[in-house]
């Protein structure tokens, strides 16, 4: 079962310097925990403030890398092929009307790849994950050479009608992993896999809890 937490700072208490202490935090534990892949989404942010943030992300999942080499959780920024690329994080995720990952991957060559610890998870090839909201999106995403697509909403989301499993199995028929996104809970998650999900993704589900909890009751469904 991949895992991927999806960040949001805003969510802590405190004042900003606070709440991104925590996020860094979170951060740690999830790539602890194995989480496979970890996306900044942090779209309030300036670009400035959003590459000072990443680069932290970076050298605190590169720390606990060295500490034990079997630690491979991935950084992926929300959208910003440039910011991901000047900090060495290992890749992007695209909003479903976002450039294409084939026009991510030439700027990711043209940079010259985006570092060491892109090279460690994916050898000199970005890892693209691709927001979806249909099954022809992540066909879409397929046929573009994304990593993987993540499809929302399955149970919930605020203000949009949730896609539901019927959906999430016939787009897990297309060629590329796809991950539930959208209020999938320790007990709703099994249906998902059984629905064709290579995995899940979260806020809330891994912010809100202690993730090694939430990791390991994941794994024992």
């Amino acid at each position: 079962m991949l895992l991927y937490y999806i960040t949001d700072r805003a969510a802590f208490p405190g004042d900003e310097s606070t709440r991104r202490r925590r996020l860094l935090e979170k951060i740690a534990e999830a790539a602890t925990e194995g989480v496979h892949y970890i996306q900044l989404r942090e779209k309030d942010l300036s670009t400035r403030d959003l590459e000072s943030l990443a680069r932290e992300a970076v050298q605190v999942i590169q720390k606990l890398r060295t500490e034990n080499g079997e630690r491979k959780t991935a950084l992926l920024i929300n959208s910003r092929t440039d910011v991901a690329i000047a900090v060495a994080a290992n890749g992007v995720h695209l909003r479903s009307d976002d450039v294409s990952p084939r026009e991510v991957r030439a700027a990711w060559q043209r940079s010259c790849g985006a570092g060491t610890p892109a090279r460690e998870v994916s050898p000199g090839v970005p890892l693209i994950a691709v927001a979806c909201h249909f099954p022809q999106e992540v066909a879409q995403a397929a046929s573009n050479q994304a990593t993987f697509a993540v499809f929302a909403p399955i149970f919930e989301k605020k203000d949009a009608q949730p896609k539901g499993l019927g959906a999430l199995r016939q787009a897990c028929r297309e060629p590329i992993p796809v991950l539930a996104l959208g209020g999938v809970t320790l007990q709703n998650a099994r249906s998902c896999l059984q629905a064709g999900a290579a995995g899940i993704a979260a806020i809330r589900l891994f912010q809100e809890n202690d993730i090694a909890t939430i990791v390991r009751n994941l794994r024992s469904n």
